[in-house]
């Protein structure tokens, strides 16, 4: 890769704000740009919004997609129909993005070569299958694979042609290994695909899927495309990572505390993001930021659609300077599963014992706490693998007692918690608004406070804690924050 003049940015742009074709242009990707200013920037984008839960299963609700259908179907087509339904999808969002009908058409022909590509191969594989000596599940993950890079090839190839079409010098950087006969380690892919690119003169469209060696469904499931990302800005040598989203990343959702209440963050650093990660209110997934906090590369964190803002500034020698409360935030349906057993007391394994049932039913774990007899953890998952995990530990430990209830938990996060101060006025704030919590979790590393509640107090929660840790904060205390109203 050539790049003589400065330092290039990679920005990865998500699938909600790509739907928005049309105003992107006129921001992230053109806006008010002109000659050199356009390039010295790469690009990684997601496919359009919805497009992978169509081809794979819906993130949210579970209903199955294309993978889902054709992982369970035991000699059924029906994964078939889900296919054509995907493409037509393709089609009609090419057809709302290209008014040039020759355009729309090459669209349409690229989409439809990568679908029917996937689609033989899935038959071939299904066929395979019905033979005893071949077993469906050993190639589940390279299905799912396949399948997830179709929305993002769609997405760069659709970019990189609408970028030509304004003028612009764009380049399709396809590393999704479509009809490759290697596969090579996620570096080396990264680094021969821009071995000729010259990042001064081009405008690099990457796939945010890239099939390597390291398998990244495997380890980051759906959210390989921040891996991509950060990999990206480490091998070409970034000045800067960005990533652009439909919102600012603000002091709290401002549906649930008000638009005029939140704070823009200015800037934060590595372990709020870690900790904003474990809450599902991710700026960037903890791996991506991993490498982009080892290799010295700043994170920029902007709303796609104000691109004079210059949005928050994560980096990990961005120490506070007084205590300060930046981010309240929760995660609404949380299992806690509290395991009591009074023979616990000075015995060794009962947590090793809960810990592999809970990898083996792959349930994330949120937080935890513990005491002489009773271990809890407080947990993410469905409802169907949580009752497996209680099954499996009521075998293993016949002595215990195990209950399971639903709560809420409300973390108050910022890159400094220490002292009293946040603590008392959390606990004020609580009793001010009526708020009995289950429980709180102030850790040694004083960089979130949890509050465990019931359900019904999770919005309340939030209002109050961000009210009386943010919003009513000591002025001299509140500079901490660097916030854009």
């Amino acid at each position: 890769m050539t790049n003589t003049t400065k330092h290039h940015t990679v920005e990865k742009i998500g699938g909600t704000s790509m739907t928005r074709t049309a105003e992107l242009l006129d921001t992230v990707l053109i806006g008010t740009r002109e000659g050199d200013d356009l390039y010295n920037r790469i690009f990684v984008v997601s496919a359009y919004a919805g497009m992978t839960d169509s081809l794979l299963e819906h993130k949210k609700s579970g209903e199955p997609g294309v993978y889902a259908l054709f992982a369970s179907a035991e000699g059924s087509w029906t994964w078939g129909d889900a296919l054509n339904q995907v493409a037509e999808k393709m089609f009609a969002q090419n057809a709302e993005i290209f008014s040039d009908d020759g355009a729309r058409q090459t669209a349409n022909r690229f989409a439809r070569e990568r679908v029917e590509g996937v689609r033989s191969c899935l038959i071939d594989l299904s066929r395979l299958c019905s033979f005893g000596h071949f077993q469906l599940e050993q190639h589940l993950l390279t299905v799912r694979e396949m399948l997830a890079s179709l929305g993002e090839a769609q997405s760069a190839f659709n970019t990189a042609m609408l970028l030509n079409m304004q003028g612009v010098n764009a380049r399709f950087v396809d590393l999704t290994g479509w009809r490759e006969d290697s596969q090579l380690p996620l570096d080396e892919a990264i680094a021969r695909a821009f071995e000729e690119i010259d990042v001064n003169r081009e405008l690099p469209i990457v796939t945010g899927y890239a099939q390597c060696r390291e398998v990244l469904m495997g380890t980051y499931d759906r959210g390989y495309s921040e891996v991509t990302l950060s990999r990206v800005a480490v091998v070409t040598g970034a000045g800067e990572a960005i990533i652009h989203k439909e919102f600012h990343l603000s002091s709290s959702d401002p549906r649930v505390v008000g638009v005029d209440a939140v704070r823009v963050i200015g800037e934060t650093n590595y372990d709020v993001a870690d900790q904003l990660s474990n809450m599902g209110m991710e700026a960037i997934h903890p791996r991506a930021a991993k490498s982009l906090r080892q290799a010295g590369i700043p994170l920029r964190v902007k709303n796609a659609f104000e691109p004079e803002h210059d949005g928050t500034l994560i980096r990990s020698d961005l120490h506070a300077r007084a205590p300060q409360v930046e981010i309240v935030t929760g995660l609404r349906n949380v299992f806690a599963l509290e395991f009591y057993d009074q023979d616990m007391v000075g015995v060794k394994g009962y947590d090793s014992g809960i810990l592999d049932a809970l990898k083996r039913h792959s349930v994330w774990i949120i937080s935890k706490t513990s005491n002489a007899n009773t271990i809890t953890h407080f947990l993410k998952g469905s409802m169907k693998a949580i009752r497996r995990v209680e099954a499996d530990l009521s075998a293993a430990f016949p002595s215990a007692e195990i209950t399971l209830r639903k709560v809420s938990i409300v973390s108050a996060i910022g890159r400094d918690l220490s002292g009293t101060a946040v603590l008392l006025q959390a606990i004020k704030a609580l009793a001010g608004a009526g708020i009995e919590p289950l429980g709180v979790h102030d850790l040694i590393r004083k960089v979130d406070l949890q509050v465990v509640v019931e359900q019904a107090d999770f919005e309340n929660t939030i209002k109050a804690l961000h009210k009386g840790l943010i919003e009513n904060w000591a002025p001299a205390q509140r500079e901490t924050l660097h916030a854009v109203a």
